[in-house]
């Protein structure tokens, strides 16, 4: 780091002595120049031109230049193409005193910056002077600037938006190459011709002479010495990097010291003159990850004196200007590349290339679209730039690492170019812009021109995205070409996919624009999110927390963003050390988030213009407002990223329950391939599961165990985050071994072989009580109603969880003794302080003061905060603050008596969408009203079922004298709850109740009697593990690997699209959603999961979903967004017409040829709840309220005031939240699908109404959002 803070030193004094003492005609902070002519006179008469090939015909380059509209230059790497003629011609102007102003675009920003800054500090100029350059968000240029680098996109925006080319004298297209599927000179000389005397002059081409020194290039073939062992052969079809590829390009690098001592003449190490001269090494590698592992082979190499740098377009200006330093005497720089250092940066000081000979391609998938970026092999062209790179100083090498046949016969010879690979969105947008007629007219003047289905299929996606605008009358649809609307006009301006510009433009208009354009900038760039390779799981949990309860990766980022946004508002994150802290501890990447924070701060530069601004009030510090809020915004999301829709399969839950042995799926995994005598081996699962969560008891079964996790009592009912963690685990291959015996060798070892009748025994290691004993083999519901001797109860609520969900204790005569004498029994003993510091779950004695009296009850530990603990009383049901020295451990004798304190939940009830919509499950509304109804007061329950000890129950309250009012049908009627299934574990249990209850309570077999052959078992139980734990069966000597775990509740995913419905889906391992586990297997409706981006594997069947987000369980909410969004629908309807029984959405169909436009992404939905004829108005209510955000035209978004937006706005909220949750909850019905799905133009055109937009039925229709068209239904 030394060297080059020294070298950084002398570079700002170097600027600073040419700006302080400027001669008055000398390149100055500012002569006003431009002030007094437009011309640039500086006469120019010290600098000398460096010596390179093209210095030698400069006089006839200058004059071709000036007397020519287009000239081609062809020159051999390193001739001085790039650096010297645009020099040449701005030193011609200033010499006679004219204007010029020169543009030379570069294909890369690093291209682009770099050589400006090198020919400002070569000709002393202050960057941003004479010469500057403009890359992406960064402009360092002043009106004085007269040479501009820029990349080629930021020119083509300025043509775009001035639509001419006339602020510039003289435009420079460097390195063609990259753009044309040839670097024939010939061809490009056609394309520029000019018509002379009735026929066409091809453009001039001049060639450079001369290359500057001789290169000589091996293959594979010619390293034998190097490698000894056969490698294996190159396949077309399988681009790859071998681990002995790697070794080879490491062996070359270390024989180059051998090569230098040669040439330089030298045969010893003493030469001090060679020791400071050793050349440096370009290695072109396909992508980052190849370079961090070339990265970490060269680090490990000790004592061989290398600067290694990556080079790669996501690296620092701080890196990328490390490259161009000279090494450190006796260092030899080695620098790793991706394709950049091919054309858009020249290392000056290389003199040996090692090419790996691949590239990473942008390529597009034609069934569906979407990108991917593949491993190819570069073509021919490709890798002649790469090998141009180790002349420039002296002679060069070049080392290929293939055979020398697979490069003739294989390798391609010209890259495809960019146009026909990628998708065309941008590109037609521009063209539309620019106003010169159809894209496919335009287009197909381009040098490699894209194919028309190519131009159809993305004039069909825009018009999907809504950048183009769908007409209303079908007939006058144009497949070529579309209107371009508002949105399409931002789009154009924005440097982020359509997608993420939509997502921008729906953020405005539904107020959330701030969120959506700290997600668009976050999806732009790589993920700021940390999942370190050793740490994955706590990247994972971590990622997961910063979601909340969202289930969605985009409200994560949101999250972390502004997270790290306070923080350093708070002024906590000022010194670097402490951002990176910050960074590491929240598994954030510093350096990526800033890169985020100053896209957003572009974006919302460039969207001002659009007059959308991010809305300075505060919100209303309504309770219900952050949860409306997340609500609206993953609804804006599901309208961005149509039509990347995704459902899931419904879990069999009899299967499951049978998979699961009757545990508990919100807090119990399966693993299978136990070994023999598996509960042996319980500390070391437990510690395996440890990082997930605290495991409260290990049943063993077989081959099978199942771990549960402790749950909370005190926390709503949900799949554990231990859950899903563990899942996590067996998704990420986390290997999960056990040391263990093999099973004849503890047979032999221990009782003279009894032990074996326990190869088969269910053994339950209980870690609360601390207890392994043998369990009951039939799973039946019995043991379980063991907890109600009644199925009408009289009960106290200590505690409410969550509407619906509460604890109490029977306040009967019968219960009420049985505590009192529990209470006297352990009141009247001398108790002891804990043995051991109290830890969550640890079961103990805790006092509490009642009717001023304190006494100790049994209580269990829910969490450790300093010196105190929050307890919950398994008694009673209530929970309290205890000090840590109050805690006494509690009497073994007490823990046999179950536990008193029973856990209920309302049965047959559901939150509605209105509570779902605003609170966490519940809304603020509805957890106070259910909290004043059985608050304080005895309350009548009568049980449905008993599911893992839990009552499901109905609950009455007295009201008045002896009315009994139900609690949930209060709750539904006013609009908190909805009706809803029971589980089929509930269901089950109901009738196994039934049975018992109405049998005569005589007949009831009382369960609890141990079996004989129980303390048989316990006794050789307990030999087994003191065997185990003194040692006396010696070290384990076998491993055991277990599978899974699992959790029979896992979904998977299938998209909605009618090209993709067969198609596998993955969820990237990276996402909160990557694993889904069934909350409520019961409920049957639909539940529908969005992903930001989606590509496909080399061979199209399987999906990988990116950036996904989970949307609320609301019945019939996948129907409602894809009405909602979809560019146009068709009802389907019942045979008699009288209700409607689905949709097809998509961009309709061709009346002309009755075809479907684009098929491949049409929706077909059977209804599961009711629609009618109001909610389609309601929907077309709803587009018309977008469009009046996202217009053009006089009255126009550009032209409304911020109160009239903000009045817009508030509407549009309103009716979107109306539209969800409305008062009385849709009907629930069997979806019936559509006997002809995906089939357009059903209905009889009798029954279809136009529905007009009155704004929108003058001149062109440029609107976002058509309105459907309504089917009427027959009475």
């Amino acid at each position: 780091m030394e060297y080059i803070n020294k070298y950084r030193q002398l570079e700002a004094q170097e600027f600073d002595m040419y700006n302080s003492d400027q001669p008055t005609c000398g390149p100055g902070p500012r002569p006003p120049l431009a002030k007094l002519s437009s011309a640039t006179c500086i006469p120019e008469t010290t600098y000398k031109y460096p010596d390179l090939p093209i210095n030698r015909c400069k006089e006839e380059v200058i004059s071709l230049i000036e007397s020519n509209s287009v000239v081609i230059i062809h020159g051999a790497t390193g001739s001085g193409k790039s650096t010297q003629l645009p020099q040449y011609i701005l030193d011609h102007y200033i010499q006679r005193c004219a204007y010029c102003n020169i543009v030379v675009t570069q294909p890369r920003k690093i291209g682009a910056s770099s050589i400006a800054r090198w020919i400002s500090k070569e000709r002393a100029w202050t960057l941003g002077g004479l010469v500057g350059y403009q890359v992406g968000l960064e402009k360092i240029a002043t009106e004085d600037t007269r040479l501009i680098y820029m990349t080629t996109g930021v020119l083509l925006q300025k043509i775009v938006s001035a639509k001419s080319l006339m602020e510039f004298t003289h435009v420079f297209i460097d390195e063609v190459v990259l753009m044309s599927a040839t670097i024939n000179c010939k061809e490009f000389a056609d394309y520029f011709a000019v018509p002379v005397q009735n026929k066409m002059n091809p453009a001039y081409i001049f060639e450079v002479e001369g290359k500057p020194y001789s290169i000589e290039e091996y293959y594979l073939n010619d390293l034998e010495h190097i490698y000894h062992s056969v490698l294996s052969p190159h396949l077309l079809e399988e681009p790859v990097i071998t681990k002995d590829v790697y070794d080879v390009a490491i062996s070359l690098i270390q024989m180059f010291d051998d090569l230098d001592m040669k040439e330089s003449g030298n045969k010893t190490w003493s030469g001090a003159q060679f020791v400071s001269e050793r050349s440096s090494v370009l290695v072109f590698l396909p992508g980052l990850g190849e370079i961090n592992y070339m990265h970490e082979l060269l680090t490990n190499m000790v004592h061989k004196r290398l600067q290694v740098y990556p080079l790669h377009s996501s690296v620092t200006l701080e890196e990328q200007n490390n490259v161009f330093l000279s090494p450190v005497p006796g260092y030899r720089k080695v620098i790793l590349s991706t394709n950049i250092a091919e054309s858009s940066v020249t290392v000056p000081d290389v003199k040996y290339v090692i090419d790996f000979c691949l590239t990473r391609t942008l390529v597009c998938d034609e069934d569906t679209n979407y990108q991917s970026l593949r491993l190819s092999w570069a073509s021919k062209t490709s890798c002649n730039q790469r090998k141009g790179r180790a002349g420039r100083v002296s002679k060069g090498y070049c080392y290929r690492l293939i055979h020398k046949d697979f490069w003739e016969s294989s390798i391609p010879d010209h890259v495809v170019p960019e146009m026909l690979r990628c998708p065309l969105g941008s590109t037609i947008l521009k063209v539309k812009l620019l106003g010169m007629g159809e894209p496919r007219a335009l287009l197909a003047t381009a040098l490699s021109p894209p194919s028309l289905s190519d131009i159809e299929r993305t004039i069909l996606l825009l018009k999907e995205v809504g950048a183009l605008a769908v007409s209303g009358q079908r007939e006058d649809e144009n497949p070529h070409d579309g209107e371009l609307t508002f949105l399409g006009r931002v789009l154009a301006q924005l440097p982020v996919n359509q997608q993420l510009g939509k997502l921008i433009v729906l953020g405005h208009v539904f107020g959330c624009l701030d969120e959506c354009l700290i997600i668009a900038a976050a999806l732009s760039l790589k993920n700021f999110f940390a999942m370190p390779f050793r740490q994955h799981l706590d990247g994972y949990r971590n990622k997961v927390n910063f979601s909340g309860s969202s289930k969605s990766d985009c409200l994560a980022l949101v999250e972390a963003f502004k997270m790290w946004q306070a923080c350093r508002q708070r002024g906590e994150l000022r010194h670097p050390k402490d951002e990176l802290d910050w960074g590491r501890l929240n598994y954030i990447q510093i350096k990526r988030i800033r890169e985020v924070a100053e896209l957003y701060e572009e974006l919302k530069n460039r969207i001002s213009q659009f007059n959308m601004y991010v809305d300075p009030r505060r919100p209303v510090l309504d309770q219900e407002y952050p949860h409306k809020q997340r609500f609206i915004l993953q609804v804006v999301l599901a309208g961005a990223f149509y039509p990347n829709y995704f459902t899931f399969g419904q879990p069999d839950e009899e299967m499951a329950v049978r998979e699961l042995a009757g545990k508990d799926p919100k807090t119990t995994i399966v693993l299978k391939h136990i070994p023999p005598y598996g509960f042996l081996y319980y500390k070391q699962l437990q510690s395996l599961f440890r990082q997930c969560g605290q495991v409260k008891s290990i049943v063993f079964d077989g081959a099978k165990a199942f771990v549960e996790f402790s749950r909370n009592p005190t926390e709503r009912f949900k799949t554990l985050p231990a859950v899903y963690m563990a899942v996590k685990m067996s998704q990420l291959k986390v290997s999960l071994e056990l040391s263990v015996h093999a099973a004849e060798e503890i047979e032999g070892k221990v009782q003279g072989g009894t032990v074996s009748k326990l190869r088969n025994t269910r053994v339950n290691v209980d870690f609360q009580k601390q207890t392994v004993d043998p369990m009951q083999v039939s799973f039946s519901t019995l043991d379980r109603s063991q907890t109600v001797a009644d199925l009408l109860l009289t009960v106290d609520v200590t505690e409410v969880v969550e509407v619906g969900h509460f604890w109490g204790y029977r306040t009967d005569e019968k219960s009420a003794e049985l505590l009192r004498k529990l209470t006297a029994e352990m009141n009247q003993l001398e108790l002891a302080p804990l043995p051991a510091h109290p830890h969550p779950d640890l079961v103990c004695l805790a006092p509490f003061a009642d009717f001023d009296k304190e006494n100790y009850f049994r209580a269990q530990i829910l969490y450790v905060s300093g010196n105190s603990a929050e307890v919950f009383f398994v008694d009673y049901g209530n929970r309290s603050h205890v000090d840590l020295d109050l805690l006494m451990e509690i009497p073994c004798q007490f823990l046999e008596l179950p536990f008193q304190a029973l856990e209920f939940k309302i049965c047959k009830m559901r939150p509605s969408a209105k509570s779902l919509v605003c609170g966490e499950h519940w809304s603020s509304g509805a957890s106070g009203r259910f909290a004043s109804l059985v608050s304080g007061r005895a309350l009548l329950v009568k049980v449905f079922s008993v599911v893992h000890s839990v009552l499901h129950v109905d609950v009455y309250r007295y009201s008045g004298a002896q009315d009994v009012v139900n609690i949930r049908d209060v709750l539904i009627r006013e609009g908190h709850a909805e009706l809803a299934e029971e589980s089929y574990e509930s269901k089950q249990s109901h009738e196994v109740l039934k049975g018992l209850f109405s049998k005569s309570a005589e007949n009831v077999v009382d369960a609890s009697v141990p079996s004989p052959g129980k303390d048989d078992e316990k006794h050789l139980i307990r030999i087994l593990l003191e065997s185990f734990s003194s040692n006396r069966l010696g070290a384990p000597n076998c491993k055991a690997m277990l599978h899974g775990p699992f959790n029979p509740y896992e979904l998977k995913c299938h998209s909605l699209t009618r090209i993709s419905k067969f198609r596998c889906v993955w969820i990237e391992k990276e996402s909160i959603n990557s694993v889904i586990i069934s909350d409520a297997p019961a409920d049957l409706h639909q539940r529908m999961l969005v992903a930001a981006s989606l590509s496909v594997n080399a061979t199209g069947s399987t999906m990988l979903l990116r950036e996904t987000s989970l949307m609320p369980p609301i019945p019939g909410l996948p129907a409602l967004l894809s009405m909602l969004f979809a560019p146009v629908m068709e009802l389907r309807v019942d045979g008699e017409g009288k209700c409607y029984t689905g949709v097809l959405c998509g961009l309709g169909w061709n009346p002309t040829t009755e075809a479907p436009v684009l098929p491949e992404h049409d929706i077909e939905l059977a209804f599961d709840v009711q629609f009618n004829v109001e909610d389609v108005v309601e929907i077309n209510i709803l587009r018309a309220a977008i469009n009046k955000l996202v217009c053009d035209g006089p009255n126009g978004s550009k032209y409304l005031g911020p109160e009239r937006i903000v009045q817009l706005q508030d509407n549009a909220r309103q009716k979107l939240l109306g539209l969800f949750c409305q008062l009385k909850p849709r009907e629930k019905i069997v979806p019936k699908w559509h006997e002809k799905p995906y089939e357009w133009n059903q209905v009889d055109p009798k029954l279809v109404m136009e529905q007009a937009d009155r704004e929108g039925s003058q001149g062109k229709n440029t609107f976002l959002y058509q309105l459907h068209k309504l089917v009427v239904l027959s009475p």
